[in-house]
């Protein structure tokens, strides 16, 4: 594992012609720097992010108006923790259960300002999750 883009996922965006890949390549640098162990492939018709072969970070790139990276502990149903998995002041995540949080970019500039805070939460997220 490395923080290499990989090959699979740049293929899959290039056959998309996604309006909105400039973004999704920075998202994507953002997260493969956050964490050296990330392995990188496609579900959910979108980036997906790995550690130690769990599946933590998903990028929703549909609809094309806006990109979401879905912050999860894969796909079992687990029990609910008792609190949000990670503390976050910066108001980037948008809750749906204590362990399922969602952050919403529509722009570069949307990214670019939440870009340090963003790489903070994968690596919070990536170490609460273990």
């Amino acid at each position: 594992m490395n923080n290499f883009k990989s090959n699979e996922v740049s293929l899959f965006l290039d056959a998309l012609n996604h309006p909105l890949r400039n973004e999704i390549e920075f998202l994507r640098a953002i997260i493969l720097l956050a964490n050296t162990e990330f392995s990188e492939n496609i579900k959910w018709n979108g980036p997906n992010y790995s550690f130690r072969d769990e599946d933590r970070i998903t990028m929703r790139i549909h609809p094309i108006k806006q990109i979401q990276l879905i912050f999860h502990r894969g796909a079992k149903k687990l029990e609910q923790p008792s609190s949000q998995l990670i503390q976050e002041t910066s108001g980037l995540l948008t809750w749906k259960v204590n362990d399922r949080a969602v952050a919403t970019f529509k722009s570069m500039l949307d990214i670019k300002k939440a870009e340090s805070e963003l790489s903070e939460i994968v690596k919070k997220w990536i170490e609460a999750t273990q």
